[in-house]
């Protein structure tokens, strides 16, 4: 009796999930396990949304796991000594693993790799499983990673992605104690307005886009007020979603909204690709701009609870405050107006941002903070997003910021994004903070230290 052991990461999913049909094809019982790994949580990643949303994830996975005669196996502690533990205990001679892309996922594979070769145990590690195409799978002549995205878009449509691997019928699982599933109900400080979790809601939602937002999203992902995006990034985060299913059935679709839809997906792999080249990226400049930030803690605590007075910055930190989730141009603009307007460190930002968002992702947070903060793979690095201009092309009604900022709702379209233009007594009634930079002198002030 062979037995294999599934070490589940970012790849909560039975269906298109590689390494666990790898598993179940090559050994008579397979242990899904799960470690709540002390490694992550002294990193400072298990922000409390993501804490919630993994246990919807979690509790997901053990019922469909559970449907096919399985069960999904929880411990916690050091992810080496819990691994071990496990292949000690069931006799199984292989585990396998997605491959990660971050200096921690590197380690946490090498540990593995020397821990289970002392106990005569295997290690395979599979690849585009949390991303379509593996890091290094496509690459320039002369470096080892694409630094800017159109032409590692061009080579990552050409190299194609692997076909989608069918869910397993029947899971034979060894006798071995489950362990406790944690419960969203028992994390404190969750957004009250957090979505639901797991593969069965990933699904449903994947559904529903498919057959209704996917093929205007080439004109309406940019429309705030529309929120016509898929949502579907937590669920890609957790792996409760392969995205090698979502570019087939995207393609398949075939509108050019699918088609943008599908670029979206590749700016994930490029972002992945970038990490796993140069890791130190998550925590230092990839092209260091010479910045001395000036990290003002009024200007930064007024972006933080959406009080800067400017109405779409504040919309959209309302938005990643009450939802654990924010709009991509959202996310495109506080950004801009944290690092370029306040000339704010973009780490700060981005710290901000994994303590909230609930598809808080090492990868695409960090690298597309340093794109906005110019210290990135921007071809522009010195462009700078106007709120007011942005909020005028994306939000002309208002109907954003009334959603998120209600001291506003209900102000005619001509002054929405320019309170300040208002009356004095009409200022004074809406109980709404002045702006804390002019935006011309902030824009100054960042072309100056850039040398712009």
């Amino acid at each position: 009796m062979t037995v294999s052991v599934v070490l589940f990461t970012s790849d909560l999913r039975v269906h298109d999930n590689p390494v666990l049909s790898a598993a179940v094809r090559g050994s008579d019982q397979v242990v899904p396990l799960f470690v709540d790994d002390d490694g992550v949580r002294a990193a400072g990643f298990d922000a409390p949304n993501r804490q919630a949303f993994l246990a919807d994830c979690l509790t997901d996975l053990d019922a469909a796991l559970r449907a096919r005669g399985g069960h999904l196996v929880i411990r916690s502690g050091d992810v080496v000594d819990e691994v071990c533990a496990v292949v000690s205990a069931t006799g199984a001679r292989q585990v396998h693993l997605a491959g990660g892309v971050s200096r921690y996922a590197a380690r946490r594979e090498g540990r593995l790799r020397a821990a289970l070769d002392t106990i005569g145990c295997a290690l395979s590690v599979h690849d585009a499983v949390v991303t379509a195409l593996a890091p290094g799978a496509v690459t320039p002549a002369d470096r080892d990673h694409y630094t800017v995205f159109t032409p590692y878009l061009r080579r990552w449509s050409e190299a194609g992605v692997r076909e989608v691997a069918a869910a397993p019928r029947k899971i034979a699982t060894p006798e071995v104690a489950p362990g406790t599933l944690p419960r969203r109900a028992s994390v404190a400080g969750v957004s009250p307005g957090l979505m639901a979790g797991g593969e069965t809601e990933g699904r449903k939602r994947l559904r529903q886009w498919l057959s209704g937002g996917i093929a205007g999203y080439e004109e309406g992902h940019d429309d705030l007020a529309g929120d016509a995006t898929s949502r579907l990034s937590p669920f890609l985060h957790f792996g409760a979603l392969s995205a090698v299913e979502l570019i087939h059935a995207a393609r398949r679709e075939g509108s050019p909204g699918a088609q943008a839809f599908v670029r979206q997906l590749a700016w994930r792999d490029f972002h992945h690709q970038v990490l796993a080249a140069r890791p130190a990226s998550a925590h230092q400049d990839y092209r260091p701009r010479g910045d001395r930030w000036r990290d003002d803690e009024r200007e930064i605590a007024a972006w933080r609870a959406g009080r800067t007075g400017y109405p779409l910055v504040d919309a959209a930190m309302r938005q990643l405050a009450h939802e654990g989730w924010m709009h991509n141009r959202g996310r495109m603009l506080t950004a801009s107006f944290l690092t370029k307007t306040l000339y704010a460190n973009w780490r700060t930002g981005a710290r901000h941002f994994l303590d909230l968002l609930v598809d808080g992702d090492l990868a695409n947070n960090q690298l597309n903070w340093q794109w906005v903060a110019g210290t990135g793979t921007d071809t522009r690095p010195n462009r700078v997003l106007n709120p007011v201009v942005q909020g005028k092309r994306f939000d002309p009604l208002g109907t954003y910021v009334g959603r998120w900022v209600p001291e506003l709702a209900g102000l005619a379209r001509g002054v929405v994004h320019e309170p300040w233009k208002l009356e004095p007594a009409e200022r004074a009634a809406l109980d709404y903070p002045e702006p804390i930079v002019d935006l011309a002198e902030g824009r100054a002030r960042f072309e100056r230290a850039r040398g712009v």
